[in-house]
């Protein structure tokens, strides 16, 4: 099979090589940006979920002092919630106005959080595009080669003189390439964006609900 391979990518003309070149640099940024992500997941789900224990029972306490440094720890680094976490205590903790009322602390508060989270989200989403890119254009890609490889298969049947199928079936057969490898790369594309895309989501609301049980311990501790 490699060897066919190898015979297949010699007869090739230049714009199916390039279409092929084109392709394997694709499907090396879907692998390359999909492991990445899953590796950078994977830490943020772990180290958010020390930190919410850990965490727990410094706001049962009411020491915010505390859990701003928790969460501002270099080995939540990698955290989705602490960067929200820090985001909105500090803002409770150290209001930008000492005049300010409670209501506006905690306006404040939410809208830190909600500046967090959107900068939080796009730091997730990075290399995202690229892959749902990929995988919309990748059999096109790949078509194109085909296209131009059947083009030069008919010229050299022309040229040869020769006629049928048989003139021409190792010529297509090589153009066809193209189009299965665009596929192949399409797919894998789509795969790693759909899994990273619902990662996001489960971050997003995440972040979402560490937020908001943030403001609502802050008013109870204030109404007491």
């Amino acid at each position: 099979m490699s060897w066919d391979l190898v015979e297949m990518w010699h007869s090739m003309s230049l714009i199916p090589k390039a279409v092929v070149i084109t392709l394997v640099l694709m499907s090396v940024y879907c692998f390359a940006t999909g492991i990445e992500r899953l590796i950078v997941f994977g830490k943020a789900k772990k180290q958010s979920r020390i930190l919410l224990k850990l965490i727990a029972a410094l706001w049962q306490e009411g020491k915010v002092e505390d859990s701003i440094k928790l969460s501002a720890d270099k080995r939540f680094k990698n955290s989705h919630l602490a960067k929200v976490l820090v985001a909105g205590l500090n803002e409770l903790q150290y209001p930008t106005d000492s005049k300010s009322s409670h209501a506006d602390v905690v306006e404040s508060a939410k809208r830190a959080i909600e500046r967090a989270t959107i900068k939080g989200v796009q730091e997730f989403k990075r290399g995202l595009n690229g892959l749902a890119t990929i995988g919309s254009t990748g059999p096109f890609v790949g078509l194109f080669g085909t296209v131009f490889g059947i083009i030069t298969a008919f010229q050299g049947m022309g040229v040869s003189g020769s006629g049928g199928i048989g003139a021409v079936a190792g010529g297509i057969a090589e153009a066809l390439v193209t189009t299965g490898f665009g596929i192949i790369v399409a797919v894998v594309a789509v795969w790693f964006f759909n899994i990273l895309l619902n990662r996001v989501d489960v971050f997003t609301g995440e972040m979402a609900n560490a937020s908001s049980e943030l403001i609502d311990h802050f008013i109870k501790l204030k109404s007491k």
